[in-house]
């Protein structure tokens, strides 16, 4: 009668060699590879084989145990910083991951199961007793402030009113809006130039009070050019401009 054997279910190669090294307690970082992979072999031979995507995951494992153990027969080998280098080392840090990972999920299984006992009840207060606040005793509540508390309680809000003036903005000046009524200021300005036969245009804007003066001025100029009722003229290129007035007659608003 021959001996049937029941094997653990394992949900793949790594579990199965976690489950080899904890059998034989021997330290993942010194995995003795020969003795884990004849055990691997031997649990690979009483696999159930029906299931070939499962077997060949078990397969490619027993490959690279057997590649391993070759490579530990074989002289060590040094890197460029003068270590030697472990064969198993890549194994060993899928091993620590995949143990991290799987504490993980018996955590996430605890917590879930746990979860399924944990019952609530809708809160049933009273509306008188939601509704009450405690009254405030202020006797207590300000029995221990005197003058220096409240001086140092003041400085502190004072300082934090300073801390938020920025020290660089704070220096800018105030850019004030010129009030100009542009339509008013460009008839009188048109007004002005058609009254003269000839004026010097830098005497025309050192009449205006405002920047924005000045630019009303400078349009209208432009205006009167455009429709031809004054000319200009310029002897330098960095000489006065003499303004020629051609007709009287104002431009239609």
């Amino acid at each position: 009668m021959a001996l049937e054997v029941k094997l653990e279910a394992f949900e793949g190669p790594l579990d199965l060699l976690l489950h080899l090294i904890d059998k034989n307690k021997v330290d993942i970082y010194d995995i003795p590879i020969v003795e884990i992979t004849d055990q691997y072999l031997e649990y690979i031979h009483q696999m159930d084989q029906t299931d070939m995507n499962v077997m060949s995951e078990f397969l490619v494992m027993a490959a690279t145990l057997l590649d391993i153990k070759c490579k530990m027969l074989l002289p060590i080998e040094v890197n460029e910083e003068g270590e030697e280098e472990d064969p198993r080392a890549e194994l060993v840090q899928k091993l620590l991951e995949y143990k991290m990972y799987k504490y993980m999920s018996f955590e996430l299984r605890d917590r879930q199961m746990d979860a399924k006992r944990a019952y609530y009840k809708v809160p049933t207060i009273p509306p008188e007793v939601a509704a009450y606040k405690e009254p405030i005793d202020y006797g207590v509540l300000l029995q221990d402030v005197n003058l220096g508390k409240l001086h140092t309680i003041f400085q502190a809000t004072l300082k934090r009113q300073v801390d938020k003036i920025d020290p660089i903005r704070s220096q800018f000046g105030k850019i004030e809006k010129d009030e100009v009524n542009i339509e008013e200021k460009s008839r009188y300005i048109e007004q002005y130039i058609l009254a003269h036969t000839n004026f010097s245009f830098r005497k025309l804007l050192e009449k205006q009070h405002s920047k924005m003066e000045m630019i009303v001025a400078f349009l209208v100029v432009l205006e009167l050019m455009k429709v031809g009722k004054i000319e200009v003229q310029q002897e330098d290129i960095f000489g006065d401009i003499i303004i020629h007035t051609k007709k009287l007659e104002t431009i239609e608003s």
